[in-house]
């Protein structure tokens, strides 16, 4: 399977060291078969450190799954155990890893939904609630390599693709004008801009939004939001 990471750089030797904890599965390094939603990381991840971001090609042996030699855990969707699952790593308060899984496959927990597990974790909505609303979400996918030996099974490919359409480019004025219309912060400005449907469009070459005006763009963005 091919599977993608996507950063502000490219990785071409994974330090699980470097990886941060507290994350879906826990601490380790994360990619997905989705190519568009690397694309997305990538952009985020690399406004963050002013370029454009890196999409890294891997070769995942899916044989991994079945061999026998790794513990693996997989969700094939949003469920109530996935759930359980992601508010034990993210709840987590202590450097010893919530679980001794080698490999864990299964849906992200986007900005939208961590804001939501947060309000679970605080106990401001039910677990019903939380779970009614995960039936609506779109399909996304992950897979965290837990343990150095996990990491055998990811093999890099050269190939790979630079963000290289304007993107970056054109999400600075979209984000000033969030920041002065609506008086919100960067940050918020930023989060709301990333976690919609307009940014995956944009994101996604193929579409061609980018090269529309920004302020074609904003509209759509703002239709979107209802703002």
């Amino acid at each position: 399977m091919t599977v993608y990471h996507g950063s502000y750089t490219e990785i071409t030797e994974i330090d699980l060291s470097k990886c941060e904890p507290n994350k879906d599965f826990g601490k380790g390094f994360y990619v997905t078969k989705i190519r568009e939603q690397a694309e997305i990381w990538a952009v985020r991840i690399g406004r963050k450190y002013q370029n454009k971001g890196v999409v890294t090609k891997f070769n995942f042996y899916e044989s991994a799954f079945v061999n026998g030699m790794y513990k693996v855990l997989q969700f094939d969707k949003y469920n109530e155990n996935w759930l359980d699952f992601v508010t034990l790593n993210r709840r987590l308060d202590s450097p010893i890893p919530a679980h001794d899984y080698d490999i864990v496959e299964g849906p992200v927990a986007d900005d939208r939904i961590s804001r939501e597990i947060d309000n679970y974790i605080l106990g401001k909505i039910s677990k019903e609630k939380f779970l009614n609303m995960l039936r609506r979400e779109e399909p996304t996918h992950q897979i965290c390599f837990c343990t150095a030996d996990s990491l055998l099974m990811l093999e890099y490919m050269e190939n790979t693709k630079n963000i290289s359409y304007e993107v970056s480019e054109i999400g600075e004025p979209l984000l000033e004008q969030l920041v002065i219309d609506f008086n919100i912060d960067e940050e918020t400005a930023t989060d709301k801009f990333f976690s919609s449907n307009t940014f995956a469009k944009l994101a996604d070459e193929s579409t061609g939004l980018y090269k529309k005006p920004w302020q074609e763009i904003y509209e759509m963005l703002k239709k979107e939001m209802k703002i």
